[in-house]
């Protein structure tokens, strides 16, 4: 029983960590990359997006997984990975009117 118990004493430490690791880290992070993916998903032609390298521009064209996108002043085409696009500046745009 007694060696039960200072294993049961070691152990819970162990646990406790990995619960607070679980709540502080690993949950928000989920939240975050569902977020993520639900505007990555929700992009349509005519939004302005910012990409992960920084390039500003509009959507002209969306495949299964890849975006074209129109930037510069000589209206230059990029056809980019979904997973490349950091922010949908339109919609942040449209959340901050209200």
């Amino acid at each position: 029983m007694d060696q039960f118990l200072a294993i049961a004493i070691q152990i819970v430490p162990f646990l406790l960590l990995i619960v607070v690791f679980y709540f502080v880290l690993i949950r928000p992070q989920r939240k975050r990359d569902k977020e993520t993916q639900r505007m990555r998903n929700s992009i349509q032609v005519g939004d302005e997006v910012l990409t992960v390298g920084g390039i500003v521009g509009l959507v002209v064209s969306i495949k299964e997984d890849t975006v074209v996108v129109e930037t510069g002043g000589d209206r230059s085409k990029i056809r980019l990975k979904r997973w490349a696009i950091q922010e949908n500046l339109t919609q942040h745009e449209e959340a901050s009117d209200n």
